[in-house]
């Protein structure tokens, strides 16, 4: 029992004494704390109280597009934490090839009376996608969130980090070691965040080639398939729409015998977990996942507790992370 208090105090960021009152049913408790302790022994694994067991936790749905991209887990545990400590219990649907697809999860988001969704990546930042799905919950007035660049029209409000920026560092950092054959490793072409990334890329560049933009899937294999193409076509730096997509270029320079970064310089985006083990250690644009995922949370609980709430998107500044997979551009 008192690892149990202890465990949901943490959790909460209240006192064990305030988990012992909620439990026991005794006074004195605001009730948005009541709800974030019932919450949290429901993330958590434990029972409720026998007589707390008739009252529903308020669900949120946390809809991911996968879990192998380690920036996806980065904002689940943000945003979950961060509903929990609302009295918001979430409910994480990942889409797994050949499974539930996103318009499934959000049919059973809805049989399931869900208090809102937050998506994290998805249908909605591709811009030929089906889309009838985000309308669904738009018609049953669902409070909604969405997390990075999604497509014009679905009048939802949205947490980005800033895809400009983000190009625009990565660029200026390889065209400071003296790089002017620079590459880019993107989404699809309906991909939202990759067509910000590259009208930033010719804003910066001034002549960016055709030949030296490479679209790929999200996934190292992905990226070693793109990165090739480019090495073949002779860029000596590359700037990819996430880490594992910078990874595969990482691969894709070795099995060509390039060193990387005497040879070939290659910058991620996200700074997800293990960036800083890899061998180099990847330079990487870095999403602020934390300051993003609780501003969607609150925009999340804004609507609701029934405030109105602007479907703008709100754009986070990115940092680049320099460790040591780039290097000065090579003098052949």
């Amino acid at each position: 029992m008192t690892r149990r208090l202890a465990e949901v105090a943490k959790k909460v960021g209240v006192s064990e004494a305030t988990v012992s009152r909620v439990l026991n049913g005794k006074p004195g408790v605001s009730a948005a704390t009541r709800q974030a302790v019932l919450s949290a022994l429901d993330v958590l694994g434990y029972e409720r109280p026998t007589q707390l067991r008739g009252e529903r936790a308020r669900l949120v749905g946390l809809v991911l597009p996968e879990l192998q991209n380690p920036i996806f887990p980065a904002f689940a545990e943000v945003i979950g934490g961060a509903l929990a400590q609302l009295g918001l219990t979430p409910v994480l649907c990942t889409q797994t090839k050949g499974g539930v697809s996103e318009a499934d999860y959000v049919e059973l988001l809805l049989q399931q009376q869900v208090s809102g969704v937050v998506f994290a990546g998805g249908l909605y930042a591709q811009a030929d996608a089906p889309h009838d799905h985000y309308r669904r919950l738009a018609d049953r007035n669902i409070p909604v969130v969405l997390v990075n660049a999604a497509i014009e029209h679905l009048g939802f409000p949205g947490v980005s980090c800033d895809d400009a920026v983000a190009v625009e560092q990565a660029w200026r950092h390889l065209a400071s070691l003296g790089h002017e054959r620079i590459g880019l490793v993107l989404g699809p072409g309906d991909h939202v965040p990759s067509a910000r990334k590259l009208a930033a890329a010719r804003a910066v560049a001034g002549d960016l080639p055709d030949e030296f933009v490479a679209r790929a899937i999200f996934s190292l294999e992905g990226g070693h398939a793109a990165a090739a193409r480019l090495i073949e076509r002779g860029v000596t730096g590359i700037i990819c729409a996430s880490d594992p997509l910078a990874l595969g270029a990482v691969r894709a320079a070795r099995r060509k015998g390039h060193d990387v970064p005497g040879r070939i310089s290659v910058v991620g985006y996200d700074d997800s977990a293990f960036m800083n083990c890899t061998e180099p250690p990847l330079t990487t644009v870095r999403q602020p996942i934390e300051a993003m995922g609780r501003a969607a949370v609150e925009l999340l609980n804004a609507q609701i507790a029934g405030t109105a709430v602007p479907a703008e998107e709100l754009l986070f500044e990115p940092e680049l992370v320099v460790r040591g997979s780039t290097a000065q551009a090579p003098r052949d």
